[in-house]
């Protein structure tokens, strides 16, 4: 599952890549880029760079299971739901699409929710959260 994760992670990094490729080429040609396209690519960048993040985060704070399948679903879908729904929307016109960015948002709180339950409930000396071994130099 983790796979999946940083899968979409790195896939969304491309695509909101070429997206600020063809931004470039809009801004190139004497246009102002859309407000909804520039909304889609951050979010888009942003979600991916924590989808990555999410990859290691799951394994590393022992989420399994069920849990770990909701956790992955849930943010995938948060993570392409959030700007999709303003490219479709106010992109392409699509504005009755507009309000499964409830949906979509919501996804992504519970996946954030069941990761916040699972960071505060391991023991201290999981997943790398026990003292160092050795004192930190005071640079």
């Amino acid at each position: 599952m983790t796979r999946a994760l940083k899968g979409s992670g790195f896939l969304g990094l491309a695509v909101m890549m070429a997206v600020g490729l063809h931004q470039f080429v809009i801004v190139a040609g004497g246009s102002a880029v859309p407000p909804w396209m520039i909304g889609g690519h951050a979010h888009l960048g942003v979600l991916s760079i924590l989808a990555i993040v999410m990859g290691f985060a799951v394994p590393a704070l022992g989420v399994t299971g069920t849990t770990r399948t909701a956790v992955t679903g849930l943010f995938i879908a948060g993570q392409w739901g959030i700007p999709g729904i303003v490219w479709l929307g106010e992109g392409f016109g699509l504005t009755f699409l507009m309000p499964t960015g409830f949906l979509w948002g919501g996804a992504l709180i519970v996946s954030m929710l069941i990761m916040f339950y699972y960071s505060v409930t391991q023991p201290s000396d999981a997943a790398g959260g026990g003292s160092a071994s050795f004192a930190p130099g005071d640079d």
